[in-house]
């Protein structure tokens, strides 16, 4: 993403049947705020529950990780209970957004993490997660009051079709992939660009899958939070996707029962990555090449697809 500026600075709104960047407005910022980040199925849930762990060592929190880590962005809760559930915490916050840097209010003394995961596995959880909502999910998405355009289109059980609309078509008139969603490479763009700043640090999930307490101690450093020594085995322990999928209750409100089919079981699905390979025919993937070479710098394009250390 080329830039004028050397701060990031809000240039989209976005709003869909999803997503209101305008009640970012509405939430008063604390000096030791962490804001969590993805375009989506990339490691949010994931990300939060690490965050929140490493903040509660001792495995005291006050509620399932995504109940006292909301979705700020997400337009169907109603505002003044999440802004005011917000307030009312006494500990140190964890905010989530799927928001570009683009559409997100900037705060320096604000710390940000964003997550990356190849977009093929992307699409694959995603397939997961959208063929999986029930008609309470839809109505809740299409049909709660202040909806800014169409409906979230139903699930179409036609793999190829789906993919090759998916990476070709965008939600909205700056995008050019995640249709019926929002964008994943212009999410991933827009936080590359400022990935300089210091209070931006940029995680990948097949690091987290790979190697989780590395990764965990390296987000325990720039989030400057001193785990005990003695607890960082249990910290460890409570952040690993089989402890996860084991005990969603500590992670997922009971709503989730509710909104998919197979409720938890089905939102925590498998965690993996390459399950792309065999699904995506040639055409496939020759679509997905030609578009990350068009919307991504290549170091940006090498990073989401591989992770590891990044300049």
């Amino acid at each position: 993403m080329a830039t004028t500026s050397t701060r990031p600075e809000v240039r989209h709104v976005y709003q869909n049947h999803h997503l209101d960047t305008t009640r970012w407005d509405e939430f008063q910022t604390r000096p030791d705020d962490i804001v969590i980040t993805t375009g989506y199925k990339a490691g949010t849930t994931l990300l939060q529950t690490i965050v929140m762990n490493l903040l509660f060592p001792s495995g005291d929190m006050p509620g399932p990780v995504r109940v006292i880590s909301p979705w700020l962005d997400l337009r169907v809760a109603p505002l003044t209970k999440v802004t005011a559930a917000l307030e009312g915490q006494t500990h140190r916050r964890c905010i989530k957004t799927h928001l570009p840097l683009d559409g997100l209010p900037f705060y320096d003394h604000v710390k940000y993490v964003m997550v990356g995961r190849d977009p093929r596995d992307v699409w694959m959880s995603l397939l997961n997660h959208w063929r999986s909502q029930t008609p309470a999910y839809y109505e809740a998405v299409n049909g709660t009051p202040g909806r800014v355009g169409e409906e979230l289109p139903r699930f179409v059980d036609d793999v190829h079709a789906t993919w090759r609309e998916w990476i070709t078509r965008g939600w909205f008139p700056w995008e050019t992939d995640g249709y019926p969603y929002w964008s994943i490479l212009h999410h991933v763009k827009t936080w590359w660009a400022f990935r300089h700043l210091p209070n931006i640090e940029l995680v990948h999930y097949k690091d987290l899958r790979s190697d989780l307490e590395g990764q965990m101690r390296r987000l325990a450093a720039y989030l400057e939070i001193d785990v005990p020594a003695a607890m960082w085995p249990s910290v460890v322990h409570a952040c690993r996707f089989e402890t996860v999928k084991a005990h969603p209750e500590k992670v997922l409100e009971p709503i989730h029962e509710v909104l998919f089919e197979g409720g938890a079981a089905s939102f925590i699905n498998k965690g993996t990555n390459g399950r792309w390979k065999g699904v995506l025919d040639e055409g496939d993937l020759a679509l997905y090449e030609q578009v990350m070479a068009k919307t991504l710098p290549p170091d940006c394009a090498q990073w989401l697809e591989q992770g590891g250390s990044y300049q």
